[in-house]
Formats: structure tokens, C-alpha cells, sequence
């Protein structure tokens, strides 16, 4: 039996432009090209909501055959104004996803998204899927509330002490309702209350991304951007407050219009922020598509063997046209 082939990251490249795209009244969208600026063109739907890009993401790409254009969403990284939530929403983010593309004069493209970029690039297939060459996926996410519940409560069964100090970042929270108790912490208007409940709030989740997180779960890097760190709890909790705008059940219903797209779909088998379930149910739905679960693998994208498979799939992808 011939040994699988594993993949690592692509050489560090730097970008071939980098400019702000307007978009709607408030927002000014950063984005970048890298790779082959005649190459087939794909695009790096980030984390979050409310995380943003950064140089490692244009390594998952062969840069001599991909386009890779990657850009900050609404309110993150070097997009602006940071944090901001008004014109927020994912009907939005759909929308500057396309104006991309129109200002790019890009026919069809491959969309690569993890966690809530797989949930945009499968709200943007579903309106648009006439632009589509394929779609790679990984941790899927679709915001039920079942999903919701997993994150915020029921993963204590899991990682009891990182949910303690969730929990115990100010006397007397409400465990039942975390979501409101962040949102008033983080919007509040004392500055060093609300970064210092940022960095709780997105600590949390950094903590459980792998399958062997860190054992130190009270580190303290003292070039924490905080303003960053407020910006992207703020755009988060901005978005689970309305479940992220989207409906999960309804995309599971209407992806079928995406059943002549190539799809794969890597998923980490101890995923405890999206929970292999919903890529499960997804893939039921889209029989076409591949499901890859990766056995010794979390959430996170830089993990051996979910780096890998997703590098395996850009590859994959070069024949797609």
C-alpha cells in the first residue's frame, strides 16, 4: 500500500496589491492579490465573524497557478472602520463578496472558507452559484442554535476549566446567557472593562481550537493589540446576538442548487467549536460533495492533517476550470 501523500504550507509571498474597496455608506474593505495575477482566481473567506486575514492564509495556494485574493469583512483586520457594526450583516458581507468579483472582472471562482467563511461562502453559492468553480470548506458552520449551545455550553464537558474562566471573568455572570453578559461588557463604555472582556471572550475560543490545545490557559502576551481584540469580540457578538444572520436550516434546505459544483469539505473529528455534525448534515445534502474527516484533528486549520487534506484539495482544485 502506497503512504498517503501529507502537504505543508506554500513558500511566504508577499501581495501584488493591496487596496480598499467602498463599500455601502460606512465601510472601506481591504483587499489583496497574490500568486498569478493570470491564474485561476481564488478567494479566502476568513474567520470570526470578525476575524481578518493574514499572510499565512496565501499559503494554502500554489502561487504560480492560483489568484489568491484574500480581504478583511466588515469591521475587521485592515478593513475600516474597525469594529464598526452598522451595515454589518451577512447579506452585506455576500454583497461585497460579489462586488469583488465584478471589480476584479473575475468570471468564476473557487471559494475557500473555514468555520464562519464556510457559512458565507455557502450563503454566497446559494445566491450566485452561476459564479462558482467549487467550493472548499472546512469546520462547517451554520449558527442553529444547537450549534450555538455547543460552543457556549456544552463544550464545559469537554474543557471545563477554559469555560471556568469564561465564566469567572466578573462576579456573578449568568452562565446562561453569556452572549448578553459579553455584549454588555465589550460595548460598554469603559475602555479597559471592555478589552479586558474581549481578550476573555476571544482567549476562549483560541483555547479549544485543537485537539491538543495549550496547557496555559493563563498566558499573558503583553503585545496584546487591544484594539484589535475589541474590534473582533465586538463584530462577533454583533453577529451571534442575531445568529449571525443567516438560518441554518434554510441553507441546508437550498444548497442543493450547488449539486453540479465541486465540493469538499475537511472536517476535524474533534471539532469542539463546529461540530462535525453539521459538515455530516451538509454533506447528506450534497452527495456529490467529499467529506474528508480528519481523526486527530480540532478546529483549527493548521493542524497536520487538516492542513494537509486542504492543500490536497486546492491542488485537487488546479484541474477545475
Amino acid at each position: 500500500m502506497s503512504e498517503k501523500k501529507t502537504h505543508g504550507l506554500f513558500p511566504e509571498i508577499e501581495p501584488n496589491k493591496e487596496y480598499e474597496l467602498a463599500c455601502g455608506d460606512v465601510h472601506k474593505i481591504y483587499v489583496e492579490e497574490s500568486g498569478n495575477p493570470n491564474g485561476q482566481p481564488i478567494i479566502f473567506l476568513h474567520g470570526g465573524p470578525g476575524g481578518g486575514c493574514g499572510s499565512k492564509q496565501r499559503r494554502f495556494f500554489d502561487p504560480k497557478h492560483y489568484r489568491i485574493i484574500l480581504f478583511d469583512q466588515r469591521g475587521c483586520g485592515k478593513s475600516s472602520p474597525l469594529g464598526e457594526i452598522k451595515e454589518n450583516t451577512t447579506k452585506d458581507l455576500v454583497s461585497d463578496i460579489e462586488t469583488i468579483r465584478k471589480h476584479l472582472n473575475i468570471e468564476k471562482w473557487i471559494l475557500f472558507g473555514g468555520s464562519w467563511g464556510s457559512s458565507l461562502a455557502l450563503a454566497y453559492g446559494i445566491k450566485y452559484p452561476k459564479y462558482l468553480i467549487g467550493l472548499i470548506l472546512r469546520g462547517v458552520f451554520l449558527s442553529r442554535e444547537k450549534e450555538l449551545n455547543w460552543f457556549l455550553k456544552d463544550v464545559d464537558q469537554f474543557f471545563p476549566e477554559n469555560h471556568e474562566l469564561l465564566l469567572s471573568h466578573k462576579d456573578n455572570i449568568n452562565r446562561d446567557n453569556l452572549v448578553k453578559e459579553y455584549t454588555d461588557l465589550v460595548f460598554g463604555s469603559n475602555f479597559d472593562i471592555a478589552k479586558q472582556a474581549a481578550v476573555a471572550w476571544n482567549k476562549f475560543e483560541g483555547s479549544i481550537l485543537k485537539l491538543l490545545p495549550s496547557s496555559d490557559l493563563n498566558n499573558f502576551d503583553d503585545d496584546i493589540n487591544y484594539e484589535f481584540e475589541l474590534a473582533r469580540a465586538k463584530v462577533q457578538l454583533h453577529y451571534i446576538n442575531s445568529s449571525c444572520f443567516i438560518d441554518g436550516n434554510a441553507i441546508l434546505n437550498e444548497v442543493k442548487v450547488l449539486k453540479n459544483i465541486p465540493i469538499e469539505i475537511v472536517q476535524g473529528r474533534y471539532d469542539m467549536v463546529c461540530p462535525p455534525k453539521t459538515a455530516y448534515e451538509l454533506k447528506k445534502q450534497l452527495p456529490h460533495s467529499e467529506l474528508i474527516i480528519i481523526d486527530d484533528a480540532g478546529h483549527s486549520a493548521s493542524e497536520d492533517g487538516t492542513l494537509s487534506a486542504l492543500i490536497s484539495a486546492t491542488e485537487k482544485f488546479k484541474a477545475l476550470s
